[in-house]
């Protein structure tokens, strides 16, 4: 699925949190989304996910006006990972993850075998099957941040959409999230902080004062004069010997 962003715009108490935002993600691509801390991208990510309507401007999947769709529907080809979504209540993990078949069931489509199939599938996936049964609230924060991506997982969507979603993870697991994330056969907009993670992105978009300043291929965007003006910092973009990928090396702030 294609999302498109037309001059998409939200202000708050006269501050404005996105400025007029244009942006298409094609389908199958993943759009990496980078920026220093209230730059927009969780603002935007929300808007994305129907969560948030642009006060200006408007967003399509497709061509379709999401302002048009009520939330189930998009949420049947549209699923979001926030940095902090936590629950009170007494569940288990396979019933948090579960939640994420909400939008397909009805009172003519009651929950089957195939969407117990699909949740242990995405358990699977994120490596937390055997703590399906565990309570949440004995999860640590990393535990959580994989079941809140199961849960998004087992809304079989067509667009993913991410913030920081290895926020929280060791690096062994930042590396099989960010792996499977790559291999899923779909859209995938994803909010980071680490800058050599946004190297993978097919493009990446830079987010600063609420405006998208830059758009396109990592190797063109993320150069050493961008990152000193964007981010404050000094850094070398050096060839990994291994791969022949590109990786930076910070030296010091600006």
């Amino acid at each position: 699925m294609k999302l498109t962003a037309r001059q998409v715009g939200w202000t708050v108490h006269g501050r404005k949190l996105l400025d007029r935002v244009s942006l298409v993600v094609e389908p199958g691509q993943t759009f990496g989304l980078i920026g220093p801390n209230g730059s927009g991208k969780t603002t935007l990510l929300r808007m994305f996910a129907g969560l948030a309507r642009p006060q200006v401007g408007s967003i399509t999947i497709d061509e379709r006006s999401m302002a048009n769709m009520r939330q189930r529907d998009i949420a049947r080809c549209i699923a979001l990972v926030e940095q902090h979504a936590e629950t009170t209540d007494r569940v288990s993990v396979r019933q948090a993850v579960a939640l994420g078949r909400t939008p397909f069931l009805s009172p003519l489509r009651p929950w089957s075998d195939q969407d117990n199939a699909i949740v242990s599938r995405v358990l699977d996936d994120v490596g937390m099957q055997h703590l399906a049964d565990r309570l949440w609230n004995t999860l640590s924060g990393g535990e959580r941040q994989r079941a809140h991506i199961a849960r998004a997982l087992a809304q079989q969507p067509k667009i993913l959409l991410l913030d920081e979603p290895t926020n929280h993870l060791d690096i062994r697991h930042q590396l099989s999230i960010l792996q499977l994330v790559k291999q899923l056969p779909v859209t995938v907009i994803i909010a980071l902080h680490d800058l050599n993670q946004a190297m993978d992105c097919d493009r990446v978009g830079v987010m600063g004062n609420g405006r998208l300043i830059d758009i396109g291929p990592p190797n063109r965007v993320l150069t050493t004069e961008r990152l000193r003006h964007t981010f404050g910092v000094n850094a070398d973009i050096l060839d990994d010997p291994i791969n022949g990928s590109q990786i930076m090396r910070f030296r010091n702030a600006v």
